[in-house]
């Protein structure tokens, strides 16, 4: 089981969408990350909201599932035990201060697990 869960979603304009999450939609900023904002949608469900570019689209197939753990080793793991291809193995990603490995769905979804390493990040309840 995982301990939280973050939805990415790729916007043109960050500022407008971080305005309609936020005044809009009442959601709670949790982590700016500059590039990045995460909201709380509810409890350990968590909405990001992403500045698009060259790597990140702004379309509804420019989006990532993340679910968070503190043990993404381990998932990584098992998931190549059970056949799963992964993009790469896990890795420190300095400039966002996670943890993080990728794959797809059966569907070509990209999933992402991944470890908050930022302080600021709460901690699950």
């Amino acid at each position: 089981m995982f301990d939280q869960q973050v939805t990415f979603l790729y916007a043109s304009n960050l500022a407008e969408s971080s305005r309609f999450y936020r005044n809009v939609m009442g959601l709670e900023l949790v982590l700016d990350q500059g590039p990045c904002q995460i909201f709380r949608v509810a409890g350990e469900a968590f909405l990001g909201v992403c500045q698009c570019g060259a790597d990140r689209p702004s379309s509804p197939g420019g989006m990532i599932v993340t679910f968070v753990s503190d043990d993404v080793d381990g998932w990584y793991e098992k998931l190549v035990s059970r056949g799963v291809e992964v993009e790469a193995p896990p890795a420190l990603n300095e400039r966002f201060n996670i943890y993080h490995v990728f794959l797809h769905d059966p569907d070509g979804y990209k999933l992402e697990i991944q470890q908050f390493r930022d302080p600021a990040w709460p901690a699950p309840g």
